[in-house]
């Protein structure tokens, strides 16, 4: 490799390489997408091979490219790490966004695989519940990384963080066990999932009475509306596990949610389909962070999110139109 290219070079490069897409790569990296495209040649050409196959379709990583990307991860790791010199980085705030937790809860993954990847690091978890409310937090500097639905914050906000689209999750219901569509009778809990149009004439909670999450609010009620299916009266949102249990206990209505999510006594998760409602969860950082946290953050979704597929839609699912524009390639 020359010996004279510029980190702009390889950032573009990386940030094209995970996005297939030079809008949102440039959006990432707050430049023109002119710029980065000249930034991508520059590269190309300083190493006599192509790393991008463009159409007026897509863009996918050549050969030469995808052989190319963990040598420049680690590359700028280094690059970083020399800047930054012996500067003892404080703590890097992590939003989890639920104060419930699960085996497989996107956010709770990650941040355990980032903390046994710096084990010499410090991650602190916070919970403020939702995007809407952690980016008034990032934006103030007073939280570093969330996760959740980028595409349901306002413009204006989203023009002030950077977002990486980390996992497809499917959408659920909580389901009380007292429930007519929990009952034996109604078979769902044999199938194990409840097809959308059984939720006709039942209202849904999607959390309408939350401030802190109307980005998922917003996404419930694209899916309600969409199905001509009607939306519970908005409540006062419990925080935790036990408050949860008690508030569905005490209103006897379904509730919205994904899977993966801890078990809620008196209650069944039951995935919807016909069609499958997906949720995008995003990683959302301040421009600028730098810290081998981010770093060991990303590094474990970009692992853990090719090794178990969590960008790949399946068939016959369902995706607003504003979040699927997020999705790679």
């Amino acid at each position: 490799m020359p010996h004279d290219l510029h980190p702009r070079l390889l950032r573009g490069f990386v940030a094209t390489a995970e996005t297939l897409h030079f809008g949102r790569a440039a959006g990432q990296l707050h430049i023109a997408q002119q710029a980065l495209s000249r930034d991508i040649q520059a590269l190309e050409r300083a190493l006599g091979r192509a790393l991008f196959t463009r159409t007026t379709r897509s863009v996918e990583l050549t050969p030469s490219g995808r052989a190319l990307l963990p040598k420049v991860r680690q590359l700028l790791a280094l690059h970083d790490e020399i800047v930054a010199g012996d500067a003892d980085f404080g703590p890097l705030l992590v939003d989890l966004n639920s104060a419930v937790t699960g085996d497989d809860l996107t956010a709770d993954r990650l941040l355990a695989a980032a903390r046994a990847a710096v084990p010499g690091g410090e991650l602190l978890a916070r919970y403020h519940g939702g995007l809407a409310s952690a980016a008034a937090e990032l934006a103030a500097h007073r939280l570093d990384v969330s996760f959740g639905r980028y595409a349901g914050l306002p413009a204006a906000v989203r023009g002030q963080l950077v977002h990486r689209a980390v996992r497809l999750e499917r959408m659920a219901v909580l389901v009380p066990l007292a429930h007519p569509l929990a009952h034996p009778s109604a078979d769902r809990l044999a199938t194990g999932v409840l097809p959308v149009s059984a939720l006709e004439g039942h209202p849904v909670d999607i959390c309408a009475g939350n401030p802190a999450t109307t980005e998922w609010t917003d996404l419930c009620r694209q899916l309600l509306d969409r199905h001509g299916l009607s939306a519970a009266d908005a409540n006062t949102p419990p925080v935790g596990e036990d408050e949860l249990a008690h508030y569905i206990g005490r209103h006897g209505e379904l509730m919205l949610t994904t899977t993966g999510g801890p078990a809620i006594p008196g209650t069944v998760t039951l995935p919807l389909v016909e069609p499958i409602p997906l949720s995008l969860v995003g990683l959302v950082h301040r421009p600028g962070v730098r810290h081998p946290g981010l770093d060991a953050l990303l590094a474990a979704a970009a692992e853990i999110g090719a090794r178990e597929g969590w960008l790949r839609r399946p068939p016959g699912s369902w995706l607003p139109p504003e979040d699927a524009a997020l999705l790679p390639g």
